[in-house]
């Protein structure tokens, strides 16, 4: 990747875009970060900085102690519904309308693309609002309507109404393999893309990570916008150094 100035990427930025058939963008937990939603290891703050992420995001951790772990999801699940989407979430679903063959690729587990109006986002780390059962009783997964169930919030998670076991998030823990439908697509979306955008992710956490790297191997063009390096950087043909939620605004007004 040749340096070049903010402007001079933007403009190289938006004629990939426009020149693409199809787009993909792969967003992580900076794009998140900018509309308040902590980080996976910043959220253990408070009374819950005593705790090791591995204590409380697996399932020997839900199983060993099922109130604990519900509990600290809870307590995310509260700052998660604070959260507003900021203009890097409201450009993303500008972009999408612009240009419809667009899909997000997500390892953000809140709903904050889907509040900014993006449709059809493929999410590799589940959906912290939702609920399912742990020993996933009528399929994988047996998603549960929380608020239809009255329980005793003091003893731990509500049960699940056909089985009786504990209910847990819907998301990817420690350990999991990644929703196999959300995962397939996810791959076949890198593989046809001719542009791919990554978006406020470090590049480190697999098999996401990946996704940069099967693009471009198939011939995508990769836009890095971080306001940092990663390692996603070496492999970009452009960067846009800067936050989501000011680069990718820029990008739309050159667009």
């Amino acid at each position: 990747m040749q340096p070049m100035t903010t402007e001079t990427a933007l403009q190289q930025a938006a004629a990939h875009i426009r020149a693409a058939k199809q787009i993909a963008v792969l967003t992580g937990a900076g794009v998140s970060k900018e509309s308040g939603v902590p980080t996976f290891r910043n959220a253990l703050d408070g009374l819950w900085s005593r705790y090791d992420p591995q204590q409380l995001a697996t399932e020997a951790a839900f199983m060993r102690d099922p109130k604990l772990v519900w509990d600290w999801y809870e307590y995310r699940r509260g700052m998660v519904r604070q959260a507003q989407p900021n203009p890097g979430h409201v450009a993303l679903a500008e972009l999408q309308r612009r240009y419809p063959t667009l899909r997000i690729i997500t390892q953000n587990v809140d709903d904050l693309h889907e509040q900014a109006g993006s449709t059809d986002v493929i999410r590799l780390h589940g959906n912290i609002a939702a609920s399912k059962c742990s020993r996933h009783c009528q399929g994988s997964p047996t998603l549960v309507d929380v608020s239809q169930i009255t329980w005793e919030h003091e003893k731990g998670p509500p049960p699940c109404p056909h089985c009786g076991s504990p209910l847990r998030p819907d998301v990817v823990w420690f350990g999991e393999v990644l929703p196999h439908e959300q995962l397939s697509r996810a791959v076949i979306l890198a593989q046809i893309a001719d542009v791919m955008l990554v978006v406020g992710t470090s590049g480190v956490v697999m098999p996401a990570a990946e996704m940069p790297h099967l693009a471009k191997r198939n011939g995508a063009v990769i836009i890095e916008v971080n306001p940092g390096t990663s390692e996603i950087t070496a492999l970009a043909d452009i960067w846009l150094n800067g936050p989501s939620g000011e680069m990718l605004p820029r990008l739309l007004e050159v667009l």
